[in-house]
């Protein structure tokens, strides 16, 4: 599944330990860091804590519009977390505090409610901390404390780990947000819905599965309301909509929530980021210091990229940018491709370009006429992930891990370097 999503290598040469992630919810807590300070004042926004067990953050958010009574428009928050978790984030809502505090939902706990006088938007928060446990290791407790020594003390030195986008950017069970997203640039709307529609993959549990392999089998959109579980609540929404008008599939896709049918195309350019990292790292070329042709992004004095202020590495810098990378005062970065993109130059750029001929593409690609709001611009994003106060301890349990990550880097991609398999092979990178 990672190969498919671009993610090809390891990067700590030492073998893995294995196991079992997200067993229970509670294996994986994640606990968003906003900085309040910023946010609260006198307005007509309410800022709160939302603690959740086993909420996918979009099926929470439509569950909250409905008990709140409010569209979903009026509730917005930083950051979209997994489902099989326990997570705590913030939200703003358009709506009386005295009614949020109301609230009963199951597994969902408000909290810390707070007037403001503005909105949350999407990356608001600075990053999250997390708390997780790694259960039914492949190896014995010997070797489960060697090798975890090793990896944990490898990254510590790097400081961090690649960037990837993590399998969940792209649907853990159904990794085909991407496949929808290229679809969508490529203006082929009838593939993009029924790809998301439709299109069984096994693994998904029986009933949506055959759900979806009998949509197929006729196009019968009315049927398919028959069929489909309740739970599949999106597909649901579209194929209404095509009963109403079965060619009319750009209204179908419109009546998706807003970050949901943007992150089709997000989903596709992180695609693109991850081959491009891939070959980066193939070729040999540095994770954590530069070559002529890269684009770095300085750091405010927070830690956090300034996407403003890129600065393209030539001879005559590339002393200076190298030590500013290694200190973590800047990173590389590649693009998220979008329609005012510039590639990189250099060994970079080429590797940039060589996909992107693959992949048929250009930057008048990313401007989607039929659904504007689905238009990108394109940024960059950092090729490195720094972590901190990484710790790790075996217990009964198996591997406890504990970390910070900036907001965008995934925690999987760095509990992977962890769990591969004895045997599977990496990049020895250096």
């Amino acid at each position: 599944m990672e190969n498919k999503v671009g993610i090809e290598l390891f990067i700590v040469p030492c073998p893995g330990i294995g196991g079992k992630l997200k067993k229970y919810p509670e294996d994986f807590c994640v606990r968003e860091e906003l900085g309040t300070d910023k946010w609260e004042g006198d307005g007509d926004y309410v800022l709160a804590s939302v603690w959740s067990r086993n909420w996918e953050t979009n099926r929470l958010v439509r569950r909250l519009s409905r008990e709140l009574r409010i569209s979903r428009r009026r509730i917005r928050f930083a950051g979209t977390k997994d489902k099989r978790a326990v997570t705590s984030q913030w939200m703003t809502f358009k709506v009386e505090p005295e009614k949020l505090a109301k609230l009963n939902i199951k597994d969902v706990e408000i909290s810390e409610i707070k007037l403001s006088n503005r909105s949350l938007f999407i990356g608001a928060h600075q990053g999250n901390w997390f708390d997780i446990v790694v259960r039914d290791l492949d190896v014995d407790a010997e070797k489960v404390k060697l090798y975890s020594q090793e990896i944990g003390s490898y990254i510590e030195n790097l400081g961090g780990f690649p960037n990837w986008f993590g399998v969940q950017r792209f649907g853990t069970v159904r990794p085909i947000t991407y496949l929808t997203g290229k679809a969508i640039v490529d203006g082929d709307f009838e593939r993009a819905v029924k790809i998301y529609i439709a299109n069984p993959i096994k693994g998904e549990g029986k009933e949506c599965y055959e759900a979806r392999k009998n949509l197929e089998d006729g196009w019968d959109y009315k049927k398919a309301l028959q069929d489909y579980p309740h739970l599949l609540t999106f597909e649901r929404a579209i194929i209404q909509e095509l009963v109403k008008d079965p060619d009319d599939y750009v209204s179908a896709l419109k009546v998706l929530p807003d970050n949901l049918l943007k992150m089709f195309v997000h989903a596709y350019q992180s695609y693109l980021f991850n081959r491009f990292l891939s070959e980066r790292l193939k070729k040999g070329l540095p994770l954590n210091d530069v070559v002529v042709g890269d684009v770095v992004l300085p750091t405010d004095r927070d830690g956090y990229t300034v996407l403003a202020n890129s600065v393209e590495i030539k001879e005559r810098n590339l002393s200076r940018a190298s030590k500013m990378v290694k200190e973590g005062k800047a990173y590389v970065s590649a693009p998220l491709f979008g329609m005012e993109s510039e590639l990189s130059r250099g060994e970079q750029g080429e590797i940039e370009r060589k996909i992107l001929e693959e992949e048929g593409l250009e930057n008048r690609d990313f401007v989607v006429p039929e659904i504007r709001k689905l238009s990108s611009r394109g940024i960059r994003r950092s090729i490195f992930s720094p972590v901190k106060d990484l710790e790790w301890e075996v217990n009964p349990k198996g591997l406890r891990l504990s970390f910070f990550l900036h907001k965008g880097s995934y925690a999987t991609c760095l509990l992977r370097e962890f769990m591969k398999l004895p045997g599977e092979l990496v990049n020895r990178y250096s």
